[in-house]
């Protein structure tokens, strides 16, 4: 099983970027699915997750800013981040709990750079 990030890069503050994160392999299921973000010298924080039915959380710094999605069929999520702010700057990765027909685990990608300059 592997997730795979896309979409980060260097933006505007103000700006707007969409990060997806698919993922592959054997897999059987897919339960939640979030993104989570490490700014250099801090913890790694959940930024949103997301249910398999749709139901959605985030943290308040991104609430009204960020959007969550998942397409079930394609096994994706996505991170729409829009009003982009320098303290946003971060390592963004995608996590998500999948099932391969014998066990479940929390599978972690390899993280993708968001950088958002003033």
């Amino acid at each position: 099983v592997k997730l795979v990030e896309s979409g980060g890069g260097l933006v505007q503050a103000g700006g707007s970027l969409r990060l997806s994160c698919a993922a592959s392999g054997s897999i059987s299921s897919i339960g939640a699915m979030g993104w989570y973000r490490q700014a250099p010298g801090k913890q790694r924080e959940l930024v949103a997750d997301i249910t398999y039915g749709g139901v959605t959380n985030s943290v308040a710094s991104v609430k009204g800013r960020f959007t969550i999605s998942r397409d079930n069929a394609k096994n994706t999520v996505d991170l729409q981040m829009n009003s982009l702010k320098p303290e946003d700057t971060a390592v963004y990765y995608c996590k998500a709990y999948i099932g391969n027909g014998y066990s479940r685990n929390y599978y972690w990608g390899q993280g993708t750079q968001v950088t958002v300059s003033s």
